[in-house]
């Protein structure tokens, strides 16, 4: 009887100890899961203003409102573990793919937060006049006075001597903007609104550099120049929406050079004439004879004169190394999808398809 109580004691201790065992490690997976972050793959910033006095409780809250954690309870208790530190109020950029761990840490770190900072975003496929009206908002100059240093051709000299992708070649006297193409797209920050326009078009040229550099060697063995590349992928990024139909549209262009064709770009034609892209061109328009039509007749085997827009890093990619294929002609839907054909007959019947359907563009 004795023997039997020890082992059924023995079986509830057992018992007792694997439910604890269970209970501890449900807690470290669910202390875990909810000190994680809240989407690992956003980089999209937001902005939280800590103020002074505010207590952990009150930057719980706010951070789980704006859905920066998981847990307020969670976010107390690993803030309780930086005992020796207090979270320091001022403004901080946070994003939703750091854990509740890094964001503790950051706050109790705090920043060198400058409310005169001003942040400007230049959008890919945005051409260098619409750079300038983002400066002209942002700054303290004007929009003839972006365009007005790139026109500078003592400040254009200057930068050919600084950047090895930068050449006489966008000094042609046919081309509208010098700086068209060059200026890399992202989101820059600057000390305050007296930045000056040269540390502004620095930054952003650095940054082309920096992108162009893993592509040195390619476009230096290859008989076209960074111009060139840079001409095709600025069409590239209007003509097609992701690396697969760039690369796809990009073959075509070769081999309509190749044979001798027109590129018969309409956004090309847009840009020539400085039109937006939201309405149909005329007959008139496409056989105007400008160096960057490439519907006119005079432009057969030819790139237009320099680039219509400012390229993403996947337009440049793809002008670089395009898909080998054997198409001629291609056409995009209302929807974005490109559809690709051998002949100019299959091309107009495509065309006349997609009109019928009700997907042209316009």
């Amino acid at each position: 009887m004795k023997n039997l109580k020890i082992k059924k004691r023995v079986k509830i201790i057992a018992f007792c100890l694997l439910g604890l065992s269970i209970l501890l490690i449900s807690s470290c997976f669910l202390f875990l899961y909810l000190s994680s972050p809240i989407d690992k793959k956003s980089e999209a910033v937001i902005q939280i203003n800590i103020k002074p006095g505010s207590s952990v409780s009150t930057i719980a809250k706010e951070l789980k409102q704006r859905d920066l954690i998981r847990s307020e309870f969670v976010f107390k208790l690993i803030a309780k573990f930086h005992t020796t530190k207090t979270l320091k109020a001022t403004v901080y950029d946070l994003t939703k793919n750091m854990s509740t761990d890094k964001i503790v840490t950051i706050l109790t770190e705090g920043n060198s937060y400058n409310p005169n900072i001003v942040r400007i975003t230049f959008n890919e496929g945005e051409t260098v006049k619409k750079y300038a009206q983002k400066i002209a908002k942002k700054t303290n100059h004007t929009y003839d006075e972006v365009l007005a240093k790139i026109a500078d051709t003592t400040y254009i000299d200057s930068l050919i001597s600084n950047y090895w992708f930068l050449t006489d070649e966008i000094k042609n006297e046919n081309i509208y903007i010098s700086l068209e193409g060059y200026l890399s797209p992202n989101t820059y920050e600057f000390k305050d609104k007296n930045v000056s326009i040269e540390d502004i078009f620095k930054v952003m040229l650095d940054q082309t550099e920096n992108e162009l550099e893993k592509y040195r060697s390619q476009i230096e063995s290859s008989s076209w120049s960074v111009h060139n590349y840079l001409t095709l992928a600025s069409m590239l990024e209007l003509e097609g929406t992701n690396l697969k139909n760039r690369k796809m549209v990009a073959g075509i262009f070769y081999n309509r050079l190749k044979v001798g064709m027109n590129l018969g770009s309409d956004v090309t034609t847009y840009y020539a004439f400085q039109e937006e892209m939201n309405k149909d061109l005329t007959i008139q328009q496409f056989n105007t004879s400008n160096p960057y039509n490439t519907r006119a007749k005079d432009m057969q085997g030819k790139l237009p004169v320099g680039p219509i827009c400012n390229p993403s890093i996947s337009s440049i990619d793809a002008s670089i190394n395009p898909t080998s294929n054997d198409y001629l002609f291609f056409v995009a839907d209302k929807h974005g999808k490109i559809y690709y054909t051998k002949t100019e007959q299959e091309h107009l019947n495509k065309v006349a398809e997609i009109k019928e359907k009700g997907d042209w563009i316009w």
